[in-house]
């Protein structure tokens, strides 16, 4: 074998273990938190429109040598904490490169897949979003302890609760496309969780495990600290069970209340008035074309869990 061929075997060789080492990039998705990072000396960029194409041609770079790379969001704030807390120089790229790196294990990430930026990170920042909620909706029922009464997990009880609930709840619903929402006033911002299920006639209800797990937890928050909170549901009709000559497609909008650790029916017109009033400044607003405002359904409490004050 002559030099020039092990040179190029070794080359491919290389190349081929690039494509199974995994890469991260974190990103600064909007101006404000570029601008924070503009006041280190180090950082070489000073147009964010100009920034994230270059990280979208770092990107498209890396895919088309077969590299598999999770983004995740920058947070200048949280970057200078972590500095600080290793005693690391902020305005020196390897510490970026460090926080990138623990970004990718620890924090919320998604694949890239060749999707341009401007679609990628809005679903980045939901998914930071999810996760800060579960994060603070885990550790508010970490604290919940242990009753004195009986040594029952009051954490553990609260999620069985709030899992009972939503089956209640999805089963009450029907057949239909439903979005919920479940929000608690749990410190500021209040912890806030959506879901989206699908119940078809003869077919297994769809959820998605991530959003039903994060529902139950951020419900089962507001059952351990009784909290204020509700629950709203918009339920669109199953496509497939419509009526073709309808124009028009009606959704109905229902509403309950966390009252004694469990949801409690809203009245139509308590809901009505919810849904049409704006939450900044009280205000009415009109009501949506085609929604209807329904009561909320009755769910029946499970005898054997108790409630603890």
């Amino acid at each position: 074998m002559t030099a020039t061929s092990r040179h190029t075997d070794q080359s491919a060789a290389r190349r081929s273990l690039r494509r199974e080492v995994p890469s991260s990039a974190a990103v600064l998705a909007d101006e404000q938190d570029f601008t924070a990072m503009r006041r280190y000396r180090t950082f070489p960029f000073d147009d964010h429109n100009s920034y994230l194409q270059q990280m979208e041609a770092l990107l498209r770079t890396l895919a088309s040598q077969g590299v598999l790379t999770t983004l995740s969001l920058f947070d200048p704030v949280a970057y200078e904490k972590y500095c600080a807390d290793r005693a690391l120089d902020p305005d020196h790229p390897v510490s970026r490169t460090r926080y990138t790196a623990e970004l990718a294990c620890t924090g919320a990430t998604l694949t890239y897949e060749g999707q341009p930026l401007s679609q990628l990170l809005p679903l980045l920042v939901e998914e930071s979003d999810r996760r800060a909620t579960w994060d603070h909706a885990s550790a508010l029922l970490a604290r919940a302890g242990t009753c004195e009464e009986c040594g029952e997990d009051l954490a553990r009880a609260a999620f069985a609760r709030a899992t009972q609930a939503l089956q209640q709840l999805l089963a009450a619903l029907g057949g239909g496309i439903h979005h919920l929402v479940c929000s608690v006033a749990a410190g500021e911002p209040s912890l806030l969780a959506t879901l989206h299920a699908t119940a078809r006639d003869g077919a297994r209800l769809g959820l998605a495990e991530s959003e039903t797990l994060l529902f139950c937890t951020v419900l089962a928050a507001g059952f351990a600290l009784r909290t204020p909170g509700g629950i709203v549901s918009r339920t669109t009709p199953d496509p497939d069970g419509r009526d073709a000559t309808c124009d028009t497609t009606h959704e109905t909008v229902r509403g309950w209340s966390l009252r004694d650790s469990w949801p409690r029916p809203l009245t139509a017109a308590e809901v009505f008035t919810a849904y049409c009033t704006d939450a900044d400044t009280g205000e009415p607003i009109p009501p949506e074309h085609g929604v209807d405002h329904a009561p909320g359904l009755p769910l029946t409490p499970p005898p054997d869990t108790h409630r603890h004050r």
